[in-house]
This record gives C-alpha cells, structure tokens and sequence, in this order.
C-alpha cells in the first residue's frame, strides 16, 4: 500500500515535489515487468563494454544495416527463452516509447526497433499513439539530479488516437537505466486500455556500476517498482 505523505515544508522546491508524487497518489500500478537481451555499460573498460557502447551508439542512431540483426538475435534468444518468447509472441500490440522531444522522427529508435521486431513475427502490430505532449530533459545528457521524474515523464505523454480492443500491451524503448520512463509510459496507457497486461522490453539493459561485463549478449528478465518515490530496477 503506498501511504499518503504530507508535505510540511511549503518551501519544497518542484522538483522534491514531483519526486514524491507516487507516495501522495494511489497508483493503480505499482511495478512494471521488463525484458531486455543486451548490457550496456558506459564506465567500464575492455573489448566487451567497447562493443557495448558501439551496440548503444547503433541503436540510437537507428542503424538499417545492424537493426534487424538486434532484431534476430532477440528472435534466437526467444526460441531458447519461454519467458522472452511469451513476453514477444502472441498478438501483442508493440507501443514504441518516444523520445524526449515532442516532434518525433520518423525514424526515432524505439520505433524502428518495433518495426524490425515486428517483421520477423514478434508482435502483431506497431501502435505509435503514444506521444509527448511536452519535452523532457534527455536523460542520457543530463546530470543524475537534472534526468525527469516519473512524475515529469508521465505528465508529458499522452494517447494521442484510439486502439482497437487490446488484451496484451508491450512497451518497447532502446535502452532501459532506472525504468522512470517505462513505468511513465505504462501508467499513461493503463488508464486509456485499464483490462491490458502491460509489460516492456528494452534491447538494451544499463550495468552502470559494473566495472567489468563478460557478455555483450545477455537475456534478462527483471521488474521497475515504485520505491521512495522514485523508479527501481531490479536487476
């Protein structure tokens, strides 16, 4: 149960007040499942997190030559994973989470990722009525204190046109850090589609305290929680 918090200092600042926003709101989600089958580490050294950071800097760039290969290895990786193959197949709707910006490229990463995925059977359509009202600060950019809040996330979104009758819901974003923006985004559409099982897969997982990866290629299943306010990833 998340308990109600009263504020006693009327000074609290925007930002203090937007990060306890889950403790003075009952939530009707509390956590969020997510899958994701790359690390990705931007502090530690070697041949692996060089590859690392190479994989990050394709995807962001929403590379045509390297995309569908991602795209393959997930499929390979589900073929071997019931988890991952139950979180892609079926009739899943694929939601691509915008970036930070209201105008969208055409060719913004996750949703090229959704469209690749999709051409090789995982999902059975790509749904881009998801959209940002409002911009964000880019996390990737940004000082720890300075990245949006869930509160902030979920405030800049909305669904922007109808989706037929849905039962299952995938998020899909390039990479996953904290989980603030995909447990934004999950809220935001649960009010729109309330009957939806609603989960998330990320290509791409952040190890940022890890100072050695061993493998570039690694299939993870985890949870985001609310926690103190806040998003928590676990693992």
């Amino acid at each position: 149960m998340i308990r109600v918090v009263r504020l006693r200092n009327s000074a609290c600042d925007q930002r203090g007040a937007a990060r306890d926003w889950p403790q003075s709101h009952v939530l009707p989600l509390r956590s969020l499942v997510f899958s994701s089958c790359y690390v990705y580490s931007p502090r530690a050294s070697g041949a692996v997190c060089d590859a690392s950071r190479q994989l990050c800097e394709r995807l962001k760039a929403s590379d045509p030559q390297w995309l569908p290969r991602y795209a393959g290895v997930v499929y390979r990786a589900s073929l071997c994973d019931p988890q991952l193959a139950n979180l892609l197949g079926g009739d899943g709707v694929l939601v691509p989470v915008p970036g930070s910006t209201v105008r969208q490229s055409a060719h913004w990463p996750a949703s090229q990722l959704a469209l690749a995925l999709r051409e090789i059977g995982l999902g059975r359509l790509v749904w881009k009525g998801l959209r940002r009202q409002s911009a964000v600060t880019r996390s990737a950019t940004a000082r720890a204190s300075e990245r949006p809040t869930v509160r902030e996330h979920y405030e800049s979104f909305v669904v922007e046109r109808p989706l037929p009758a849905v039962h299952k819901i995938l998020l899909v974003d390039d990479v996953i850090t904290k989980g603030r923006t995909l447990l934004a985004a999950a809220l935001r559409l649960q009010e729109q589609f309330p009957q939806a099982d609603i989960r998330a897969f990320a290509l791409i997982r952040t190890v940022g305290f890890m100072r050695r990866v061993d493998h570039l290629a690694e299939t993870c299943h985890g949870v985001v929680r609310w926690a103190a306010g806040d998003a928590r990833r676990e693992p």
